[in-house]
């Protein structure tokens, strides 16, 4: 009896967090030029000054997080951001467009009918309604708010880590440096633009969802291009190796400071 208390207390203890975290988010939606409709939330520093000026996020979530209750993004990156250590540590904007249900972050073919999924990414198409109106939305916030346009990021996981690279891509002279989790991109489309963007990536050696080998192609390229980047691979992490690369010690304050030249 002990127990099931102590777990029924544990329960009511993580509703209560769960509660209060999404009390921290400003709910918004925003249209963009093609007008879709995104619906998204932003997380600003506490005791926020707009005379100030704060890095931002630009937070791309995963395939499975699609769709118009963007709630849901309470549970991955979103955490890392609402840490109250952290947002002490780290004051900064964060927003986290809700990708369509039916949209994609990135200009990538999938088919589902396989484990690991095949992905055929093609930068030639143009780019997603999605990706274009999460860009825009992050243009929007960094024209209004308490902005500091040196230092705007660019992170994703999964179908948010393709759309980290192809944001970058496209828009190479908005972003400071990019966060891509195991996620992929169009290794014959990238070329020198990217080269003043650090990276950083993550993926698992054991991911059955989308292979590391996406992955570990891009880096190659970004290499060849004379890109900084850093790549790590957790030898027993599946697809979920955010959980290990947002548990690395540094992963903010190595995102933070880097400021666009």
């Amino acid at each position: 009896m002990r127990h099931v208390l102590m777990l029924l207390a544990v329960f009511i203890l993580s509703l209560t967090c769960y509660s209060q975290d999404q009390k921290e988010f400003k709910e918004e939606k925003f249209v963009s030029s093609s007008g879709l409709s995104l619906p998204y939330r932003i997380l600003f520093p506490e005791n926020y000054d707009k005379t100030k000026k704060y890095p931002v996020v630009l937070f791309l979530h995963g395939a499975g997080e699609r769709g118009e209750n963007n709630e849901s993004q309470l549970v991955h990156g979103s955490k890392l951001f609402l840490d109250p250590a952290n947002r002490k540590a780290y004051p900064a904007i964060v927003i986290f467009p809700q990708c369509p249900t039916e949209g994609y972050w990135g200009s990538v073919s999938v088919d589902r009918n396989t484990l690991p999924l095949t992905l055929g990414f093609d930068y030639s198409k143009p780019i997603t309604p999605a990706l274009q109106a999460a860009i825009e939305l992050l243009q929007k916030v960094s024209s209004e708010e308490g902005v500091d346009k040196k230092r705007v990021y660019v992170a994703g996981l999964s179908m948010g880590g393709m759309g980290t690279f192809e944001a970058v891509y496209r828009f190479p002279k908005l972003f400071a440096a990019a966060v891509p989790i195991c996620g992929g991109a169009d290794v014959k489309a990238y070329d020198k633009r990217v080269s003043k963007v650090p990276f950083r990536v993550f993926h698992g050696a054991k991911d059955d969802v989308v292979e590391p080998t996406y992955s570990r192609e891009i880096v190659a390229k970004l290499k060849a291009l004379n890109v900084s980047v850093e790549y790590k691979e957790y030898p027993d992490a599946n697809h979920n190796s955010w959980d290990s690369a947002f548990a690395e010690s540094d992963f903010l304050s190595w995102m933070f400071s880097k400021r666009k030249k």
